[in-house]
């Protein structure tokens, strides 16, 4: 079973992607499960396969602690790296091609705690590999794309594993902004280019710096265009994890 990590800022689409991703592949034959990590979720638009609230919640965990809720997800994050055999156990009982894994709403509670890394460890890290989602209305402006570039590049270096980006929601953007912000991500000079144009923004001169930083350790390539609304890009997606997991060999379907 290969390991995809869905993580991104709040409110970048992990868990509707999560979703979408999962319906395309059972149409396509394709066996895969559904994993939720965030304790906090109120509801998740999928039928988990397994769920991280089933042994810890966060509002029991407020209650508990007396806690407010951005330090019970400190908690509930420390917890589940705890009670890391009740998820192994979880997902040993399945045998199926892939493991899509819903990660909390806050980037930093999974890509900054130790205890995500004790977590991954034990799930296998040789077999997993991430999806970023990049969030099109940060993207949309060329300043915006580099804080979410640096965030992916940020989150990479922290969970030491292969990642591709996927540019989620994409079909609320126009079709020239869609085009423009594709381009950024194959083209830097494309994307240097629009920075200078903003050289009235203050923001400016930090992004030149920033942009010159991530050009010089490989952070732009290719990047997919999904969208989880009109179930676009999920082909896209598929062959990127491919490509990560066999060099482009399709895994077996059962």
């Amino acid at each position: 079973m290969k390991n995809i990590y869905f993580v991104g800022t709040a409110g970048s689409g992990k868990s509707s992607l999560v979703q979408s991703y999962k319906e395309w592949l059972d149409l396509s034959g394709i066996d895969a499960i559904t994993v939720n990590l965030d304790p906090g979720a109120d509801a998740v638009p999928y039928v988990a396969d397994v769920d991280i609230r089933e042994w810890i919640d966060l509002h029991d965990v407020m209650d508990e602690y007396s806690l407010g809720p951005n330090g019970a997800q400190i908690v509930c994050a420390d917890l589940m790296a705890m009670n890391i055999e009740k998820l192994t156990d979880a997902l040993d009982s399945f045998k199926t091609n892939y493991a899509l894994i819903d990660t909390p709403g806050q980037l930093e509670l999974f890509a900054f705690r130790k205890s995500s890394n004790v977590m991954i460890d034990a799930l296998g890290k040789e077999r997993s590999m991430t999806v970023f989602l990049a969030d099109p209305i940060l993207c949309r402006t060329s300043n915006g794309f580099i804080s979410s570039m640096m965030l992916s590049t940020i989150a990479q270096f922290r969970l030491r594993m292969p990642m591709i980006t996927a540019l989620s929601k994409s079909d609320i953007l126009e079709e020239d902004e869609l085009n423009k912000v594709m381009s950024w991500f194959s083209d830097p000079d494309a994307l240097y280019a629009d920075i200078l144009d903003n050289d009235k923004d203050p923001q400016t001169v930090v992004g030149m710096e920033l942009f010159k930083a991530m050009e010089n350790i490989g952070t732009f390539g290719d990047t997919r265009a999904v969208s989880s609304k009109m179930s676009f890009g999920m082909e896209e997606l598929y062959g990127a994890a491919q490509q990560c997991f066999f060099g482009g060999d399709d895994a077996e379907v059962n």
